[in-house]
């Protein structure tokens, strides 16, 4: 066996612990080469460099059998030296491994798929379960052509439609098992009226603070329309499904007059991801960014678009006290704090404790069951409450 080649990366794959025994197969008979394009981008450090197939053969070559996230097309110029604004890629194989390990798929059962990408998936589920029980859907038509004319190249007819996932695709349901390789906050009714009763769905799933973590999510009819519930089982970071992207610019909020104050607690609490999950979920439409300063320094910046409303916190090393500036009706800061008091008084959960309930009027975040649903109010003495984020305010997010 070759260095480099599917059946290489599938037994790297097995030996690391990542691809289970039921898909050792079709990850060894699946290449993943077969499904990139000519030129791919690779991460470097202030973005993605281009690599091209003709060009740099090796470096390609072993970039396609790595175990490595590579991006297939950006939004920025096309003959860019460094692009920084991907707009699909080619999943870690260990993630997409993990993710059809979570589906848990059984021969003669159908699979609707959110998001074709490069076709790969696709085609690994078509190995296994057959093409004809496969359908993917891509909103992008060129991903799409170029998706389809791999998979067929490769042996593989499943139903490769354009259209916007966000619907799914009627005419194929029922569904024994959904997929999604986009990120959405707003789990589509779509997704769960087309998942027969006892099926799965499996998506990853964030918030506006941070994307993401992996959900495997069990359909149950019941009278007033079907929901869908399960627990957090690991973590996925991928695109956002377009129709709900968060703006990404958080700075163009920051403008106008701010108060002033201060915290003691440390801003870097953010960089525990556990602690991350939970203040995106207790505080939502917060999104963040960091800049950095002299020796060590850097502020924490804090917005929402909906409201106009921003925070600041000037990190300072070996520091106490750390400056805090707020301006609008919403006091980010402030929910944030309570949010990580909330999480400390919980016993500081980890994300895999926490879960997601869809109900036909909206959404809501538990954690350990179904009934221990997340607080609704988090107000502090003398404060602004935090957002309501029982059912109601966690449904109507507003991130698209």
């Amino acid at each position: 066996m070759t260095a480099d080649g599917p059946a290489a990366l599938a037994q790297r794959l097995s030996d690391g612990g990542h691809l289970p025994a039921a898909w050792l197969g079709s990850f060894t008979r699946v290449d993943r080469a077969g499904f990139l394009p000519d030129r791919i981008w690779a991460r470097v450090a202030d973005g993605y460099e281009p690599v091209d197939r003709y060009a740099e053969p090796d470096r390609w070559r072993k970039l396609a059998y790595s175990d490595e996230a590579l991006v297939t097309q950006v939004e920025d110029r096309p003959g860019a030296a460094v692009a920084r604004t991907p707009s699909s890629s080619a999943s870690m194989p260990s993630v997409v491994a993990t993710m059809l390990q979570a589906l848990d798929v059984h021969d003669g059962q159908r699979v609707l798929e959110i998001g074709a990408g490069t076709g790969y998936n696709a085609a690994l589920l078509s190995a296994r379960l057959g093409s004809e029980q496969v359908t993917t859907v891509e909103v992008d038509p060129a991903l799409a052509d170029r998706a389809r004319a791999a998979l067929e190249s490769a042996g593989h007819r499943p139903a490769v439609i354009t259209a916007d996932g966000t619907d799914g695709w009627p005419p194929g349901a029922p569904y024994d098992r959904t997929i999604a390789t986009c990120a959405v906050h707003d789990v589509p009714r779509a997704w769960i009226e087309q998942t027969a009763p006892g099926g799965l769905i499996v998506l990853p799933w964030g918030t506006a603070l941070r994307n993401g973590v992996l959900l495997r999510l069990t359909v149950e009819d019941r009278p007033d329309g079907p929901v869908a519930s399960g627990p957090v089982v690991g973590d996925s970071a991928f695109m956002w499904l377009r129709a709900q992207e968060p703006d990404r610019n958080v700075m163009a909020v920051v403008r106008g007059g701010a108060d002033s104050g201060g915290t003691r607690l440390d801003p870097s609490f953010l960089g525990d991801d556990d602690a991350w999950f939970a203040a995106g979920v207790l505080v939502p439409g917060c999104r963040s960014a960091a800049g950095s300063g002299p020796d060590g320094a850097w502020t924490l910046w804090l917005a929402d678009s909906a409201s106009g409303s921003w925070a600041s916190v000037d990190y300072e090393p070996d520091a106490t006290d750390y400056e805090v500036r707020q301006h609008g009706p919403r006091l980010l800061w402030n929910e944030l704090e309570a949010a990580h008091a909330w999480w400390e008084r919980s016993g500081r959960p980890a994300r895999t404790r926490f879960g997601l309930t869809v109900t036909p009027t909206g959404q809501r975040v538990w954690l350990d069951c179904p009934d221990n649903v997340i607080p609704a109010d988090l107000r502090r003495e003398g404060e602004q409450p935090a957002p309501d984020i029982g059912l109601p305010a966690v449904g109507s997010w507003n991130g698209s």
